[in-house]
């Protein structure tokens, strides 16, 4: 049996939390022979460490094998310490009337604290993933605050954006959802991501030939993948919470797994045209277990340039309102 790894989870009783949690205990993100350790960060309110609480008591019910621990607080020095995983799920959403520049600067706060302490307590080897949104801007923060971590570190998740766009692909081509390889988000966790469908394959030839339909490529394929969270609210009466579980398995899972090629909003170093600053989604392939290296030889066409340099301008924008935050 292998030692436990310690993970933790902010915003642990939240939506996501509640379905998350179970899935990292049955050990689909680490597998099955990893043991874990969770370490439940919740705000520190009464109603949330109560739930956090109930859900501590769900976690024992199942009696998973893998689970060799649970630590619950509202003191992200204890959740976070000796973490080898920091999974940031909570934030701040966003509310009715708020400003966009509102939010940033409001959740800037949360991760300039959470990436100070993760850096201070954290294992030596501790990776960082980042759901709560603004995704690729709260990593970008909570990464500008290590000093003992480095920046490849600290990953955000474009993950569900990537199955969002697999899905759509393989129902346009009446295809099995396994038939559809290489399909790659580029830029912002926001509508303006771009799922670079010209690089796809299905059954191991180019999608877009397969689909043969670039004005529903170009047009509703990316509009459907970019609103689809807004779309789910708008159905259930609540943001996409299982999904977005599901996807932070998956991305954690293939980051470690050598080998492996996916979809991860990492520093852009300038690549693909991105400014070199900000956190931007690319495709990766793992090396090692936690590790990655960017995959860079995709050319992109004429649209594709276009959709980089409007998703591109959208996180310079963010990064800008945040500035003061990060200098």
């Amino acid at each position: 049996m292998k030692s436990p790894i310690r993970v933790a989870v902010t915003g642990a009783a939240g939506q996501i939390g509640y379905s998350l949690l179970f899935r990292i205990a049955s050990g689909a993100m680490f597998g099955p022979d990893q043991p874990v350790i969770l370490q439940l960060i919740e705000a520190p309110i009464e109603k949330a460490l109560k739930a956090l609480e109930g859900v501590a008591m769900e976690l024992d019910d199942c009696a998973f094998p893998l689970l060799k621990g649970i630590v619950q607080t509202s003191d992200a020095s204890i959740g976070f310490k000796d973490a080898n995983w920091c999974l940031l799920v909570g934030a701040k959403p966003r509310g009715p009337g708020m400003e966009r520049a509102d939010l940033l600067k409001d959740n800037g706060k949360i991760f300039i604290g959470q990436g100070q302490i993760i850096d201070a307590v954290a294992a030596a080897d501790a990776r960082i993933a980042v759901v709560g949104n603004p995704a690729n801007t709260n990593c970008m923060i909570a990464a500008s605050q290590a000093k003992r971590l480095p920046a490849e570190r600290f990953t955000a998740m474009v993950r569900l954006d990537q199955n969002r766009a697999q899905s759509q692909l393989a129902k346009k081509a009446g295809v099995d959802l396994t038939a559809v390889k290489d399909i790659f988000i580029y830029g912002n966790h926001s509508p303006t991501m771009f799922p670079a469908f010209a690089h796809a394959t299905i059954g191991g030839q180019s999608a877009a030939k397969i689909i043969n339909d670039d004005t529903w490529l170009q047009g509703p394929f990316c509009e459907t993948v970019g609103k689809r969270g807004a779309a789910i609210i708008a159905a259930r009466g609540a943001s996409s919470a299982a999904s977005a579980a599901n996807a932070l398995v998956d991305h954690v899972r293939s980051l470690v797994t050598p080998g492996a090629i996916h979809s991860v909003a990492v520093k852009s170093q300038g690549l693909y045209g991105f400014d070199t600053n900000v956190w931007a989604g690319m495709p990766v392939r793992t090396t090692t277990p936690g590790s990655y290296e960017v995959i860079t030889g995709y050319t992109m066409d004429a649209f594709a340039q276009s959709k980089i340099a409007a998703t591109n301008k959208e996180l310079v924008e963010e990064r800008a309102f945040v500035a003061d935050m990060i200098a």
